[in-house]
C-alpha cells in the first residue's frame, strides 16, 4: 500500500495533455512562467488558458493544478482554499441506483454516520457524509455505456494534507466492498 499521494500530473501522462491540448505540459508550464502566472489565482490561469489558448475547461484545470503543483503553489491533494481533499474511484458491475445504495451503506456502517441525503434519481447519484469539523465524505456514481457504474468517494475539507495516504487506503477498502 502507498504511503504517498501523487501529484495531479501522475494520472495524465504527456501524450493525452499533448493530444487534448496541442502542447506537452512542459510547453504548458513554459508559456504560464513566461506570462509570470506563478502569481496568478488558480482561477486566472485556467481562463488565460482557455480565453488566450482555446483549451477545453477541463483540460485546463488539470494543466492549472499541475502548474501550481511543480510550482510549489499547491501541494498534492490540496484545494484551492487550502484544504485536502482525497478521491478513488473503481468500476462496478451494478446499475447506478443499486452500486449508491451499496456503497452508502458501507460507508454509513465505516463513518458511523447517516447521509445528509441519498439522491438516487439523478443521472450521477450522491450521498454526502458530514463528519466532525466541517470534512465530509462524498459518494458518487456515475453510469458507463456497459451497464456498469463507476462508484467513487471523495473526502474532502481536511486541514493538512498529513492524512491522505491514509484516507485514500481505508476509501479504496470501502470501495472493493461494493459488489
Amino acid at each position: 500500500m502507498s504511503t504517498s499521494v501523487g501529484s495531479s500530473a501522475e494520472g495524465v501522462g504527456d501524450d493525452a495533455v499533448r493530444e487534448a491540448t496541442g502542447r506537452e505540459r512542459a510547453e504548458w508550464f513554459a508559456l504560464l512562467d513566461e506570462a509570470g502566472a506563478a502569481t496568478w489565482t488558480h482561477q486566472a490561469i485556467a481562463r488565460w488558458l482557455v480565453a488566450e489558448h482555446g483549451v477545453d475547461g477541463w483540460w485546463a484545470q488539470g494543466i492549472t493544478v499541475a502548474f501550481e503543483q511543480s510550482r510549489g503553489i499547491r501541494r498534492p491533494g490540496q484545494r484551492q482554499d487550502g484544504t485536502y481533499e482525497a478521491s478513488v474511484s473503481r468500476t462496478v458491475g451494478l446499475d447506478t441506483a443499486a452500486a449508491l445504495r451499496a456503497l452508502a451503506a458501507i460507508v454509513t456502517v465505516r463513518l458511523d454516520v447517516d447521509p445528509l441525503a441519498l439522491n438516487l434519481t439523478a443521472k450521477h447519484p450522491t450521498a454526502r457524509f458530514p463528519l466532525e469539523g466541517g470534512e465530509y465524505v462524498l459518494a458518487t456514481v456515475s453510469p458507463l455505456d456497459d451497464g456498469r457504474s463507476s462508484v467513487g468517494l471523495t473526502w474532502g475539507r481536511m486541514p493538512d494534507g498529513s492524512r491522505l495516504a491514509e484516507v485514500k487506503a481505508r476509501m479504496r477498502e470501502w470501495l472493493q466492498a461494493v459488489g
